[in-house]
């Protein structure tokens, strides 16, 4: 296993840990706000106390400019870090005494902690990319399983409806089927219907390259002698035709799943995804298309730098799956 797949690996191990146990690893609810520290800086952690290690602290940080939101430390007042705390009723892995805070990443302009939205925000952002891989490669294998072994008029039709899906404008389509569903949906129905959405635009290609497999697998001499010994259709696709495309299912999944991120990064952006308070990585990303907020709060670009991230370990799994076929 070479450096850039066990980077790879662990990148997405700590991504996958990160958003399931986001209610215990993030410091702070996602929806916690501190309205007297807006834009709050990435608080710095200190080791050495009057010249000696000592254990992890920060110190309270005060707001010296509301106009520019410039703060300072407050040397006089120190908390240390500590394990196992409980903030606002829950119990946290890490935490801090009033009346200090912990913001590893910064804070937005609401005061809420940046590091704790974005473990909360890979729940909606990375599942929408697995949920959604999973039905398009599930409707696209077995439509064009389908399509490549009766062939005929069965595969006239269907290659038919995937050329008229293939020739639509993605992008637009997403827009506008998203447009229609009523404003008053809950995050968690938005998010069912983006998955919905994306996978009902991507299951084509896969089915067209799966039923260019299928022609030719269907003449191979053990698909051949399944039929001799009255194997049923569907028995041959499952046990026989399906599996023998298995391995490019997989490594074309590891590369889709990066575009269905970007596709619900982009909906979100746009204020047609995840609505707030709930975080995503693209609703998120919303608040830096200011550029005076880019440039004097740079940390807001961190669900930025977790989505570039996160795409480039999965193209690093498919490219390295693909070198090993």
């Amino acid at each position: 296993m070479n450096r850039g797949v066990k980077f790879a690996l662990t990148l997405l191990v700590m991504l996958f840990i990160g958003a399931v146990f986001a209610d215990f690893i993030a410091p702070y609810p996602y929806d916690l706000q501190n309205r007297s520290t807006p834009y709050h800086p990435p608080t710095r952690i200190h080791l050495f106390k009057d010249g000696k290690l000592s254990f992890p602290y920060v110190h309270l940080y005060r707001l010296k400019d509301p106009l520019f939101k410039v703060y300072e430390e407050d040397k006089s007042i120190s908390c240390r870090i500590r394990l196992f705390v409980r903030i606002e009723g829950s119990l946290r892995l890490f935490g801090t005494d009033p009346p200090c805070r912990i913001h590893l990443l910064g804070a937005d302009k609401l005061g809420r902690d940046v590091f704790s939205r974005l473990l909360y925000g890979a729940r909606y952002s990375v599942g929408v990319g697995i949920i959604g891989t999973f039905v398009t490669f599930f409707i696209g294998a077995l439509v064009g399983g389908i399509s490549g072994y009766f062939g005929g008029r069965t595969d006239t039709l269907i290659m038919r409806l995937v050329e008229v899906l293939m020739s639509i404008p993605t992008f637009y389509l997403l827009l506008s089927l998203r447009a229609v569903f009523p404003l008053e949906m809950t995050s968690g129905e938005i998010f069912l219907m983006i998955v919905f959405i994306l996978s009902f635009l991507g299951w084509a290609g896969l089915a067209r390259v799966v039923r260019g497999m299928v022609l030719s697998i269907r003449e191979k001499e053990f698909v051949l002698a399944a039929k001799t010994y009255g194997a049923g259709t569907f028995r041959i696709l499952r046990k026989h035709i399906l599996p023998n495309t298995y391995y490019y299912l997989i490594v074309s999944a590891t590369l889709s799943i990066p575009a269905y991120i970007l596709g619900e990064a982009a909906l979100s952006l746009l204020g047609l995804g995840i609505q707030e308070p709930e975080p995503s990585w693209g609703n998120m990303l919303s608040e830096v298309r200011n550029i005076n907020v880019l440039s004097s709060f740079p940390w807001m670009m961190s669900p930025g730098i977790a989505i570039f991230l996160t795409v480039l370990a999965f193209n690093i799994l498919g490219d390295n799956l693909l070198k090993k076929r």
